[in-house]
């Protein structure tokens, strides 16, 4: 029988954690988890189960700027409850850490899990202008909004965040303002009003795209003003985002759908779907390596699934028994 140790000349790492400094075709064994592992480039991209949410929900917000193996989620609503559920995701589970102060749907974030942002939500008649700073601990409380709203697009750190768009009620607005981790300023209008659109990016070089009624189009920003994007090839309302400005990505949103686009700075492209369907999901990570997480099928879902672009490296695990 052909062995690991006869083609290749060495025997496989026998570990009790995964290490830290993995390389490309690198095979261990995690004899804590009994699982074989390997570290390999995909060849296409693929969506794959990740751990599930605490606490199943939708119209959820979370830290842009986290990492796949890295992230936070918080907000959202449960049936008509709004939400002041916090989570950080670690690459395979989600714990639960300090509350919200204001329990609010709709909310829009940034930052990372260490040091995120929430600001705004709520729904019609009521609407939050009130923003919340997370430490990795808990929240404390942030500069109010100049307008209170719901649904806004979120992107940046949380010293230097965006809010673009929402909608205070009636109606959605073009306004944008800019966060500098004390006050909110007056930013660049969008072009085009629009709530619960896909936002990633920083301060100075964002993407919105999507939002309601729903619509494909998309913006970029540069600091000052907000430009024509690229055209999505669907239509969708309460997607999740990744990304930057030039390397974005964007999945799920409503009528609710599983479709996934790349965008590279001028256009669109379709890609693989998700495994599950839903809108008002939550968002993190990069083009090449990202994560959706929550949103509703229209039923809340817990569902974490981790996105892989081709020619990411991932490790790969093979259970034993």
């Amino acid at each position: 029988m052909t062995t690991y140790y006869g083609l290749y000349g060495q025997k496989v790492q026998y570990l009790a954690s995964d290490p830290t400094d993995v390389q490309i075709g690198q095979v261990w064994y995690n004899s804590t988890s009994a699982t074989l592992k390997v570290r390999a480039v995909t060849t296409s991209s693929a969506w794959a189960a990740g751990g599930n949410l605490n606490t199943a929900r939708t119209e959820i917000a979370g830290a842009g700027d986290g990492t796949q193996t890295a992230s936070l989620a918080f907000g959202g609503r449960v049936s008509t409850t709004p939400q002041s559920a916090t989570e950080e995701y670690d690459g395979s589970a989600w714990s639960n850490q300090s509350p919200l102060a204001t329990a609010r749907r709709f909310i829009s974030g940034a930052g990372t899990q260490t040091a995120g942002l929430g600001f705004g939500g709520g729904f019609v008649p009521l609407t939050f202008s009130n923003t919340e700073e997370y430490n990795g601990t808990s929240w404390t409380a942030g500069g109010a909004m100049g307008t209170g709203r719901f649904g806004a697009g979120g992107a940046g750190i949380q010293t230097a965040a965006l809010a673009a768009g929402g909608d205070p009620g009636p109606s959605a607005i073009t306004a944008t303002e800019e966060y500098d981790g004390t006050s909110w300023a007056a930013g660049g209008n969008l072009a085009n009003a629009r709530y619960s659109m896909g936002t990633c990016g920083s301060q100075t070089a964002a993407l919105a795209a999507g939002g309601t009624a729903p619509t494909t189009g998309s913006e970029e920003y540069n600091g000052t003003s907000w430009s024509a994007g690229g055209t999505m090839n669907t239509g969708r309302e309460g997607p999740g985002a990744a990304g930057i400005q030039t390397a974005a990505l964007i999945f799920g949103g409503g009528p609710i759908t599983a479709a996934t686009e790349t965008y590279n700075g001028t256009s669109w492209t379709a890609d693989t779907s998700m495994n599950t369907a839903r809108s008002g999901l939550g968002g993190a990570g990069t083009q090449p390596s990202a994560l959706a997480y929550g949103g509703g099928t229209p039923a809340v879902s817990a569902a974490t699934e981790e996105y892989n672009g081709a020619g990411t490296a991932t490790t790969k695990t093979v259970t034993v028994t």
